[in-house]
């Protein structure tokens, strides 16, 4: 922080805004008072240009391509971690010793049964509902199970209710996956990893033993702690506002599930393999490229480029890597949408349209081909993008919980509707 200060003026009248400036990144206008003292509001829709929190947690330069999870480039902590040690890293701030790894571990592994009455809820829904919807329906009903963590105001409460969302998490949507293809819910085993487990919980059945593949399981495990946060996004700033209410944790998840859901959101690995399966085949890529670069087509490449990365996605240099190994170990020959995602890939590297536009690979492009080479139909992405994300969302929770500064959010509006008016007698209309 400084003592720097902006001048506004309005009206013939200045107006001082203390200039706040942050560890690393953009200085930022203090503007609490400016409604009290000039009766103006801001104008920012999106909130793209606006700071409404203050967070020690996620760090993003889009101009550099860079992403830092309390401090730590996301480079070293996909080559050198795991993603229950980054949950304890952005949970509590600095990462753990071995004891405290072997401790965290231990209290998640312990927590990811769920009631079993709750196993009736997933009964009441259609057999082809999305697994989200299901997702946000359970989550949502966790408050109803788990009375003794809904005290906001309690440190240990807060403390259980997120241990219990990163545990049961990958339970309830593998259980969502089971129900919406028919087979068995299969419970967790404690002596698998946190990645592994969930993978032994999709593709388990009770007919044969299931034996966790360690490519697949470290691929698995690197697609959550990419995407384990990422800011002040769409889901987890609706997790900050509803959690500003004072809603209890549970709620305040099954709302980021819910925004999570939007295509422009959580969806857009699953765009990207709709995308390819439009394409179809090899043969047709020169046309959808085409389409690509012809600005008067509607048709969008998902899965290249981001809105916030401006360069190559940090997230996706380390997705290659994993999408490169689960694909040599399982194949590409015998999937025509693989083989259009690899043609893709290699383009979008040489072609002189994307390189200068910067429309690289991103994070969901690779995620997306590794879910699908999995076996994971595209309904699932989603899903399992919730799981990496909800250590992101509790730990933001947290942090906004224990603000002292904090209130109910509650932005404002541009009124552009009709002036006071007098109602008239339906009679008269």
């Amino acid at each position: 922080m400084t003592d720097r200060k902006a001048t506004l003026t309005l009206d013939g009248k200045d107006y001082d805004l203390p200039v706040l400036t942050p560890t690393i990144g953009p200085d930022v206008l203090d503007i609490r008072k400016l409604y009290g003292q000039a009766d103006v509001f801001t104008y920012d829709p999106g909130f793209t240009s606006t700071a409404a929190c203050e967070s020690a947690i996620t760090y993003i330069d889009g101009d550099k391509g860079e992403l830092l999870y309390r401090g730590y480039p996301i480079e070293q902590l996909a080559e050198k971690s795991s993603h229950v040690e980054v949950c304890f890293l952005l949970l509590y701030g600095e990462l753990p010793t071995a004891t405290q790894l072997a401790d965290f571990t231990t209290r998640i592994t312990r927590h990811t049964m769920v009631h079993e009455q709750m196993t009736n809820f997933f009964r009441g829904f259609r057999r082809d509902a999305h697994p989200m919807a299901t997702m946000v329906g359970v989550v949502g009903a966790m408050s109803a199970f788990y009375h003794d963590s809904l005290d906001i105001n309690d440190r240990w409460h807060r403390e259980v209710s997120a241990i219990r969302l990163i545990a049961k998490l990958p339970t309830i949507a593998a259980m969502a996956y089971k129900y919406s293809i028919g087979q068995p819910f299969v419970y967790p085993k404690n002596d698998l990893s946190y990645a592994g487990n969930f993978l032994r919980m999709c593709f388990s059945v009770p007919a044969e033993e299931y034996v966790v593949n360690p490519i697949l399981e470290k691929a698995m495990d690197r697609i959550m702690m990419l995407h384990a946060d990422h800011e002040q996004n769409a889901s987890t700033s609706t997790v900050r506002l509803a959690g500003s209410s004072g809603a209890n944790p549970f709620a305040c998840i099954a709302a980021g599930i819910a925004c999570l859901w939007g295509p422009a959101h959580g969806g857009a690995n699953q765009a990207c393999l709709e995308m390819l399966r439009e394409i179809g085949s090899v043969e047709r890529i020169p046309e959808f490229i085409a389409k690509a670069k012809d600005k008067n087509d509607p048709f969008r490449l998902m899965g290249f480029g981001h809105r916030v990365y401006k360069n190559f996605d940090p997230r996706a240099k380390v997705m290659k890597q994993s999408a490169d190994e689960v694909l040599e170990l399982l194949g590409v020959h015998d999937n025509p949408l693989l083989q259009v995602a690899k043609e893709l890939e290699r383009i979008a590297l040489e072609d002189e349209y994307f390189v200068s536009k910067k429309l690289y690979p991103n994070v969901d492009f690779y995620s997306g081909i590794i879910l699908e080479a999995m076996g994971f139909p595209t309904s699932m992405f989603t899903p399992i993008f919730a799981i990496s994300r909800t250590i992101g969302w509790i730990s933001q929770w947290k942090e906004m919980v224990s603000d002292p500064t904090g209130k109910i959010g509650r932005p404002r509006q541009l009124y552009v509707g009709a002036p006071a008016r007098e109602y008239s007698d339906i009679a008269t209309r």
